[in-house]
C-alpha cells in the first residue's frame, strides 16, 4: 500500500520538480536592474548575477546527468535540490554582490535537474505512462519559465529583490522534501563514472575566459590582466580538450566532432545561444531604465518579465510547428532561415524602441526564430552519429549551449560597461543599440554558417523529429539538451 501511494505521488513530485528547475532558472534577466540599484554595483557588474549561474548549469548539467544515470539518481537530485535551497537563501540575504553570485551559482545547478526528473519517471513508472509522462514533463519546463518571469518580477517588485530570491529558496525547498518523500533508489543501476578532473578543468578555463571577456572594454583589452586571462583560459581548456581525448568515460565525448554534422550544429547552437542571451539581457534592462535619463521606459520587474513571456509562448509554438516548417522551407534551409529571423528580432528593436510594445514584438519574433532552430539542430546531430552516441552527442549540444549562453550573458555585460559613464551605474542608449547590432551581426554568422551544413543523413526518422520537438520545448527555459540513452 505505501509502495502505492508512493508511486502515485510520484508524477505530481516530478512535475513539481521540473517547474521549480524552470522557476529558478526565470531568476534571471529581469531582476539584473534591481540588483545594480539594491547593490549600488554597475549593470555589467550585475550581470553576473546570470553569467554564473549559466556557468554553474554548463558545468553542472552533464555532471548531475550522468550522476543520474547511474544508482545515484535519488542522491543526486536531493544534493541539487539542497544546493538550489541554500543558493537561494544565500541570494535573498547577501549584503554584497560577492555573496549574491556564490548564491546565483549555487542556484544554477537547478538547470540540470529537469533530466533526472525525466531519467526518474522512464525509470519507475509503467512503461505505457512513459511517454505521456516525458512529453509533460518537457512542457511543464518550458511552461515554467514563461509564468517564472513575471511572478518573480511580481514578488521582486512588490515585496523586494530579497523576497524574490527566498521565493526560490521556498519553492525548491518544497521540492526537496517531495523528491525525498516519494522518488525511489535506483540502487540496481550501474555505477555511473564520473570525470571530476574534466570538470574542474572546464571551469577552471572557462572562468577566466568569461571574466576576461565582461571586464575586457573596463580593464583595456590589451592589459596585462586581460591578456593574462585569456592565456590562462586558453591553457586550462586546451588542457580540458587533451584530457577529454584521453579519458576512458569523459565529461563530453569530443571525437564527436569528426562528423561534420555535428560540428556545424553544435557551433551554431553556441553562437545562437551567445545572441540570445546579449538580447534577454539587453532588452529586459532597457525596459526598466527610467525615462528621466533619456531613454527605457521605466518598466517595473513585472512588465520586463512579461515581456519575456512572449519568448516562451513562441519558442513553443515554434518547435511544435517544425515539421510544418520543414516540409515549407526544406530542412537544408531551415536553420539559415532561422538564424535570420532571430537576426531580424534583434536589428527590429535596434531600430525601433520608442514604445513598450516593440519590446513584445521583438521578444516574440525572437521566440519564432529560436524555436524553430534550436528544435532543428538535435535532428541534425542524431542524423549524423550512431544510435549508441546519441546520449552523448546531446550532452554535448548541452554542454555548448549553455556556454553559448554563458559568453552571451558577458559580452553583453562587457559592451554595456564600455557605454557606461565614470561614476554612472546606467551605460548610454548607444550601449544597448550596439548590444542588439552585435547580437544580429552574429545571428547572420549563424545563418551563413548553418547554410553550408552537411547534415546528409536518415531523412524522416521519426525518432529525430521527437527529439527536436522535446529539446525546443526546453529551449526558452535555457534547459535543452537532455541525455538520452
Amino acid at each position: 500500500m505505501r509502495h502505492a501511494r508512493r508511486q502515485a505521488a510520484l508524477p505530481p513530485v516530478l512535475v513539481y520538480t521540473t517547474m521549480v528547475a524552470a522557476v529558478i532558472s526565470s531568476l534571471g534577466a529581469p531582476l539584473i536592474p534591481s540588483i545594480s540599484k539594491d547593490l549600488h554595483v554597475s549593470l555589467s557588474t550585475a550581470q553576473w548575477s546570470l553569467t554564473v549561474a549559466l556557468l554553474a548549469g554548463a558545468v553542472s548539467a552533464p555532471i548531475m546527468g550522468r550522476l543520474g544515470d547511474g544508482p545515484r539518481r535519488r542522491e543526486t537530485l536531493i544534493g541539487g535540490l539542497v544546493a538550489v535551497t541554500l543558493g537561494g537563501a544565500i541570494a535573498a540575504l547577501a549584503p554584497s554582490m560577492a555573496l549574491l553570485v556564490v548564491g546565483r551559482a549555487l542556484q544554477g545547478i537547478g538547470l540540470g535537474l529537469v533530466p533526472l526528473t525525466m531519467a526518474a519517471a522512464r525509470d519507475h513508472l509503467p512503461p505505457a505512462r512513459v511517454p505521456a509522462m516525458i512529453a509533460l514533463l518537457s512542457v511543464c519546463a518550458a511552461a515554467g519559465v514563461g509564468a517564472g518571469y513575471p511572478i518573480s518580477g511580481l514578488i521582486a517588485d512588490g515585496l523586494g529583490l530579497s523576497a524574490a530570491f527566498w521565493f526560490g529558496a521556498l519553492v525548491s525547498g518544497v521540492a526537496l522534501v517531495g523528491v525525498i518523500a516519494v522518488v525511489p533508489s535506483s540502487s540496481e543501476s550501474d555505477a555511473a563514472r564520473l570525470d571530476v578532473l574534466g570538470a574542474l578543468l572546464l571551469t577552471a578555463g572557462l572562468v577566466p575566459l568569461l571574466l576576461a571577456i565582461a571586464e575586457g572594454n573596463s580593464w583595456g583589452w590589451s592589459s596585462a590582466e586581460v591578456l593574462g586571462l585569456l592565456a590562462a583560459a586558453a591553457a586550462l581548456l586546451t588542457s580540458w580538450i587533451l584530457q577529454q581525448l584521453r579519458a576512458r568515460v569523459p565529461l563530453v565525448e569530443l571525437r564527436l566532432l569528426r562528423h561534420p554534422a555535428v560540428l556545424t550544429g553544435d557551433a551554431c547552437a553556441i553562437v545562437l545561444g551567445v545572441a540570445m542571451y546579449m538580447y534577454l539581457s539587453g532588452v529586459t534592462e532597457y525596459v526598466q531604465t527610467p525615462r528621466e535619463i533619456g531613454y527605457g521606459f521605466s518598466a517595473s520587474v513585472v512588465v520586463a518579465g512579461l515581456c519575456l513571456v512572449p519568448f516562451s509562448i513562441f519558442s513553443l509554438t515554434a518547435s511544435r510547428l517544425l515539421p510544418w516548417f520543414t516540409k515549407l522551407v526544406g530542412p537544408r534551409a531551415l536553420l539559415p532561415l532561422g538564424s535570420l529571423v532571430v537576426a531580424a528580432a534583434g536589428a527590429f528593436f535596434a531600430l525601433f524602441h520608442s514604445s513598450l510594445w516593440q519590446a513584445f514584438v521583438m521578444m516574440s519574433i525572437l521566440g519564432v526564430g529560436l524555436g524553430s532552430t534550436f528544435a532543428a539542430i538535435p535532428g541534425l546531430i542524431v542524423r549524423a552519429v550512431p544510435e549508441s552516441e546519441t546520449g552523448s552527442a546531446m550532452g554535448f549540444y548541452q554542454v555548448v549551449r549553455y556556454i553559448g549562453f554563458s559568453l552571451g550573458s558577458a559580452l553583453a555585460a562587457s559592451i554595456l560597461a564600455a557605454d557606461t559613464p565614470s561614476g554612472q551605474h546606467l551605460p548610454v542608449e548607444g550601449g544597448y543599440t550596439l548590444v542588439l547590432w552585435v547580437g544580429t551581426a552574429i545571428c547572420v554568422a549563424a545563418a551563413v554558417l548553418a547554410w553550408v551544413l552537411p547534415g546528409r543523413g536518415r531523412a524522416g526518422d521519426r525518432r529525430e523529429e521527437v527529439l527536436g520537438e522535446e529539446d525546443a520545448e526546453l529551449a526558452s527555459a535555457g534547459l535543452v539538451g537532455l541525455t538520452r540513452e
